[in-house]
């Protein structure tokens, strides 16, 4: 059996940022980048936010030395991880890893981030302590076989990302193996995250990413001070990989670890949906530019995508042709496919212009779904999608192998910029947010990240 366990908790607490590629140390900083400014949009945008910071004041948490991203005061530790976590995936727009079918940063930062401020930590120290998360969440994603881990209804990106926050925190707090080990074995009961949102719309899917952030944070509070955890939580009898999934594959959590930088793999996102409908995206806005299709010429719309994808964003038909709320929308291939070809392009706001537009929604009652073998068979490698636009004039067909914002076709600095400026530069103005993103994108000098995440405040 292979020590698993172990194994990640000895890697993480062995790895320093001098130990990273430049490359992986440079991909950290853009995607720390890209989840702050999502941060700072939806603190102020979510509908969700309200409420969450209402419940945050009542339980006495908006009193500490913690920054909550976009918010001029400070909270506790654990609140402001479990803000911070909520708000980066409450717009969907944050990244991805295709292979493993989770989200990585709105679990793992926020955590990192509040663990930093806790102990005084550099942007060094947070760029490594984010790459030991990140590398811990997605193998343990890639063991579970994250297709069979969604048909038990987990999430997958709130059950192991527990685990990533812990060890990110848990390397800012500075245990060695055996502290780690022990954060592994007392998140194992704070594994959770219920697909069940998918039914009516609800905020969980949200809430409970940013619960793994604190959840995770707390657990390596816990082993620091030698509060005692299971051994074995990944590998054991009734640990994680046999707990959680039918037929885990124990052996990918720790396959080149230390030479194979998952880091590298996740994706980014230009468009503020599920990252399944991005392939698909990519296509229609490509062709309605190239052939200049308006949208009140399109006659139907025949969108493929990988079997994974497809049941969370095609299907049931009827539900994605009815979206009422932004969850909706964002797991509503149909929709957002009406938006791209109305818009020639997707953003966030596009959610309160487009829901209750009967132009666009009678657009999204002409877009259907399929599994497509050629996406189905790039997957899980590629979130792969084919397009197909009838219009009275004549059809138009793409396939998209690889989305714009994955590995391979990564956003650029520029476009980094770009998406940070739209989202929280209505917040914090232009040349705040510039600072900000220079003091991001050089975070290594920093001796304080307390010191850069000032100027995320209004006013910093």
């Amino acid at each position: 059996m292979t020590a698993v366990t172990r194994t990640l908790a000895e890697f993480a607490a062995e790895l320093s940022y001098e130990d990273l590629p430049q490359e992986v140390r440079e991909r950290t900083k853009l995607l720390i980048l890209d989840v702050i400014g999502i941060t700072i949009r939806a603190r102020h945008d979510a509908e969700s936010t309200p409420s969450l910071i209402a419940a945050m004041d009542r339980l006495g948490q908006t009193y500490g030395d913690c920054s909550v991203l976009g918010d001029p005061g400070g909270y506790a530790p654990t609140a402001a991880a479990m803000v911070n976590g909520t708000l980066a995936h409450s717009l969907d727009f944050d990244d991805t890893h295709a292979e493993g079918s989770i989200h990585s940063s709105a679990p793992i930062v926020p955590a990192a981030l509040a663990a930093a401020e806790m102990t005084g930590a550099s942007g060094k120290d947070l760029i490594a302590a984010c790459v030991v998360g990140y590398e811990v969440q997605i193998r343990l994603s890639l063991a579970l076989d994250p297709s069979a881990h969604y048909d038990r209804g987990y999430h997958p990106t709130a059950t192991c990302g527990v685990f990533g926050a812990a060890a990110a925190a848990g390397k800012l707090l500075g245990l060695d193996a055996d502290g780690l080990e022990s954060a592994f074995g007392i998140a194992l009961s704070q594994a959770a995250g219920s697909m069940q949102f998918l039914a009516d719309g609800a905020w969980t899917k949200r809430s409970h990413v940013g619960q793994a952030a604190e959840n995770g944070l707390q657990c390596a509070v816990l082993a620091a001070e030698g509060f005692q955890g299971p051994a074995e939580a990944f590998e054991g009898k009734w640990g994680f990989l046999h707990a959680y999934a039918p037929d885990a594959d124990h052996a990918k959590a720790t396959a080149g670890l230390g030479d194979t930088w998952q880091t590298l793999k996740l994706a980014v996102k230009p468009y503020p949906s599920c990252r399944y409908s991005h392939a698909a995206l990519d296509g229609l806005i490509r062709l309605k530019d190239e052939n200049a299709i308006a949208a009140d010429d399109i006659e139907a719309v025949e969108i493929g995508l990988p079997e994974t994808g497809w049941k969370i964003i095609g299907n049931p038909e009827d539900a994605k042709h009815n979206p009422e709320s932004v969850v909706d929308g964002q797991f509503s291939m149909a929709f957002c496919a009406a938006v791209a070809l109305r818009e020639g392009g997707m953003v966030w706001d596009d959610y309160a212009k487009h829901l209750k537009d009967e132009q666009t929604l009678g657009l999204c009652r002409r877009v259907h779904t399929r599994v497509d073998a050629r996406a189905e068979a790039m997957f899980p490698e590629n979130m792969s999608g084919s397009v197909r636009i009838q219009t009275k004039s004549g059809d138009y067909e793409a396939f998209i192998d690889c989305p714009k914002g994955e590995p391979d076709n990564f956003m650029s600095e520029a476009e980094f910029r770009d998406k940070f400026q739209g989202l929280a530069g209505p917040y914090l103005g232009p040349e705040q947010g510039g600072k900000l993103i220079d003091s991001l994108l050089s975070l290594e000098d920093a001796n304080r990240v307390e010191s850069v995440l000032a100027l995320g405040k209004p006013g910093g």
